[in-house]
């Protein structure tokens, strides 16, 4: 094995050229090769030190989230804490303090895992990664980059070097919720992550994804009729229904098919709720599943 620590952008483009693979914290990496899911690449490049791929940069209608940017900056953030407030929620709850530490958010994408926390924050924050190659960038929405559990439709070439969020409307809140067994070293037995946007007690505007409960992060389609409605019983039974309507989970080890489709109406209920709560001004702790007890017990 070739292993090489990158210093410049450029370098690390250069390397995945010729075939090398990136590798950042290497949490998922190195787990799955202990594991046997997969092989440690014959050449590894390191882009933990690549600066520019560790920044959080807001424009006028933007901001741009480097794809090196570890969970823990994420949670320590006040641009992402206050405005994108569940991508802040699901970073909290990453494996440990030490997997915080070095694991980064375009590793977590970029492994394609239905359960990752991050991915369906991303997903309703209207996320698109940008993804560079020697020759130049583009940025695809995260519904064409998952095509199925652990498999991206990046070219072998390409690098996740920014996740790319427009900026959130006044009167916008976001959260992110997850079943869970554990507070520590855990993944989602399901999960879901919703913003909405008020005109007073109105929404106007409300996306929903869910995790684990699908081959890849689940947006739930047809919430048009969700608009306009009052915040209400009857508007937080809909989110529920919805939820639990439109999931295709299965069973495992973890739980059974039966279990994730209840729990997941509920997750997508006390997610909703926390993002109308924000919406409305209350400051909710991160992650709200610590500041509201969902989840595990302490």
């Amino acid at each position: 094995m070739t292993f090489t620590i990158a210093n410049t952008l450029a370098d690390v483009l250069v390397a995945l050229a010729a075939g090398a693979r990136p590798i950042a914290g290497g949490t998922d990496l190195v787990v799955g090769a202990r594991q046997g899911k997969d092989s440690l690449p014959e050449t590894l490049i390191a882009i933990d030190r690549v600066g520019e791929l560790r920044t959080i940069e807001a424009a006028d209608d933007h901001t741009r989230i480097g794809s090196g940017v570890t969970h823990s900056m994420l949670v320590s953030d006040p641009l992402i804490v206050e405005q994108f407030t569940a991508i802040a929620d699901a970073a909290a709850l990453v494996g440990s303090p030490a997997t915080r530490n070095v694991g980064t958010i375009g590793g977590n994408v970029m492994n394609g895992s239905p359960a990752m926390d991050t991915g369906a924050p991303l997903v309703v924050l209207g996320a698109e990664a940008e993804l560079s190659t020697t020759a130049g960038s583009r940025r695809v929405s995260l519904d064409e980059l998952w095509v199925s559990p652990g498999r991206t439709s990046a070219q072998t070439d390409e690098l996740c070097t920014a996740l790319v969020l427009p900026n959130p409307p006044d009167g916008a809140g976001s959260a992110y919720v997850r079943l869970e067994y554990r507070r520590a070293m855990e993944i989602a037995v399901v999960g879901a992550a919703a913003a909405v946007t008020l005109d007073g007690d109105v929404i106007t505007a409300v996306r929903i994804a869910l995790t684990a409960v699908a081959p890849t992060i689940l947006e739930l389609a047809d919430l048009s009729g969700l608009s306009g409605r009052a915040v209400d019983e009857s508007f937080f039974a809909a989110v529920a229904s919805a939820a639990s309507e439109q999931a295709a989970p299965i069973s495992d080890l973890r739980a059974s098919d039966r279990y994730r489709r209840h729990t997941i109406g509920v997750m997508a209920r006390r997610a909703t709720e926390a993002a109308v709560r924000r919406a409305q001004g209350e400051v909710i702790d991160v992650p709200v599943n610590r500041a509201l007890g969902v989840g595990a017990a302490s």
